[in-house]
C-alpha cells in the first residue's frame, strides 16, 4: 500500500513561505514533514559550505585560480601551518541559523491553519563526508573530518534547543558516499575511500561510509524524528553514475538502520527513471528495517508522471513484499530545487496523484 509523500529537501521557490504554502496546498496531510526548500545560499545543496570551511582558522584555499560552479569556489582547502588538524575549530555552518528563521514561518503558517497540525518541520543536513570530500584536499580529509563532524553536531544541538522536539524532523543526506562506493571521479580523479581498509570491497566501503554518518545521527535528540536520504547525485538532473541495481542502496540503508542506536523514522531511496524492472529492486528483498521506519521510493518523475511511477512501484512490490514491507511512500529521486520554478506545484500534485492511484 502506498502511503505518504516525501519531499527530499530542495524546492525551486524564492522563499520558505512559498515552499510551505505550495507543499501544504498540494499535499496536505499526505506529507508528514515539510522542508523549507533549501532557499538562499543552500540552493545547491551543501556547496555553500566551502565558504564556511574557508573561514576556519588554519585552513586556506590552494593558491590557484578559482574553480567556479554556480558561483561557488571548489578549490580545495589545505592546512596553512598555523593550526594542527586535530585543533581545528570550524565556525557556525549556517544550518541552525536558516532552520530557526524558517521554523518561525512554519510555526506561523501552522497557527494560521495553512499547514496541517500533525506536520513536522524538516531540516536537511549533509553527511560530514560530503563537504569534506568536496572542499578538503584528499590527503587531509581523514584529519579534517572530525572537526567538521563536530561543527555539524553543534548545528543539530542548536536546532534542537530552539525547536520543540514534537515539531522537528532531521534528515541526513548521503550522496557523496555512493561516489566512493562506485569508485567514480567527482572531478579530481576516482575517489579513494580513506575511511575503509585498503582493498575493501564495494560492500565493505558502503558499510564504512554509512558508519561515518552515525555520530551525527546519534546527536539527534529523542522525540525528534530522524531520516536519511540516499542519493546518486543531481547535477543537471542526472546522476553521477547510474546504479546497476539498488544493491548498494540496500547495504547503506541496512547499516544505517542497524547502527543508528535510536529510531529511524524514514529512509528515502532513488529510483532511476528507466528502471521499471524487477532486477533493479531485487536487493531490497533483504532489507530488515526497524519497525516503524517508513521506506520512501523516489519513483516520481515529472517526465512520465503517474504511469511511469506506477510501473516502477509495481516492479518494486515483489522485493518489498519479500522484505515484509507492505506500506511505503513515494517521492522524487532527489530534490527539485534546480528545476524550473513552474514545475514545482504540478510535481507536488503528482505525488498525490500517484498515491491516489496506486
Amino acid at each position: 500500500m502506498v502511503r505518504d509523500a516525501h519531499l527530499v529537501g530542495s524546492v525551486n521557490q524564492a522563499t520558505a513561505e512559498a515552499t510551505f504554502r505550495a507543499a501544504a496546498g498540494a499535499l496536505g496531510a499526505l506529507a508528514p514533514r515539510l522542508p523549507d526548500g533549501e532557499v538562499g545560499e543552500r540552493f545547491h545543496w551543501m556547496l555553500f559550505q566551502g565558504k564556511r570551511l574557508e573561514a576556519t582558522p588554519g585552513l586556506v584555499r590552494v593558491d590557484m585560480d578559482p574553480i567556479l560552479h554556480e558561483g561557488f569556489d571548489l578549490r580545495p582547502l589545505i592546512l596553512d601551518g598555523t593550526v594542527e588538524a586535530a585543533e581545528l575549530q570550524v565556525p557556525a555552518l549556517g544550518y541552525a541559523e536558516a532552520a530557526l528563521e524558517s521554523y518561525a514561518v512554519f510555526a506561523r503558517l501552522k497557527a494560521e491553519g495553512v499547514i496541517p497540525e500533525a506536520t513536522r518541520f524538516q531540516v536537511c543536513l549533509p553527511s560530514p563526508l560530503a563537504p569534506v570530500t568536496s572542499f578538503v584536499a584528499a590527503s587531509l580529509r581523514a584529519a579534517v573530518l572530525p572537526a567538521y563532524e563536530a561543527a555539524l553536531i553543534r548545528e543539530v544541538e542548536a536546532i534542537s534547543a530552539a525547536i520543540p522536539a514534537d515539531q522537528l524532523a532531521i534528515q541526513i543526506d548521503l550522496a557523496t558516499e555512493f561516489g566512493y562506493i562506485e569508485g567514480v571521479s567527482m572531478g579530481g580523479g576516482a575517489l579513494e575511500p580513506f575511511f575503509a581498509a585498503e582493498g575493501a570491497s564495494p560492500q565493505q566501503i558502503a558499510a564504512a561510509a554509512a558508519a561515518l554518518a552515525l555520530p551525527l545521527a546519534a546527536s539527534v535528540p529523542a522525540g525528534v524524528q530522524l531520516g536519511f536520504h540516499l542519493c546518486y547525485g543531481d547535477v543537471g538532473e542526472k546522476h553521477f553514475v547510474e546504479p546497476m541495481t539498488a544493491g548498494h542502496l540496500a547495504t547503506v540503508a541496512q547499516a544505517l538502520s542497524d547502527g543508528a542506536g535510536r529510531p529511524v523514522d524514514w529512509i528515502h531511496l532513488p529510483v532511476p527513471i528507466e528502471r521499471d524492472d524487477a532486477a533493479y529492486f531485487a536487493p531490497l528483498a533483504r532489507l530488515t528495517l526497524q519497525e516503524g521506519t517508513r521506506l520512501f521510493l523516489g519513483a516520481v518523475h515529472h517526465e512520465d508522471g503517474v504511469d511511469g511511477a506506477r510501473r516502477r512501484l509495481a516492479a518494486a512490490a515483489p522485493a518489498l513484499a519479500e522484505a515484509g514491507i507492505t506500506e511505503f511512500g513515494v517521492g522524487t529521486e532527489c530534490g527539485f530545487g534546480r528545476g524550473p520554478a513552474e514545475r514545482t506545484e504540478p510535481l507536488m500534485r503528482l505525488h498525490a496523484e500517484v498515491i491516489a492511484g496506486a
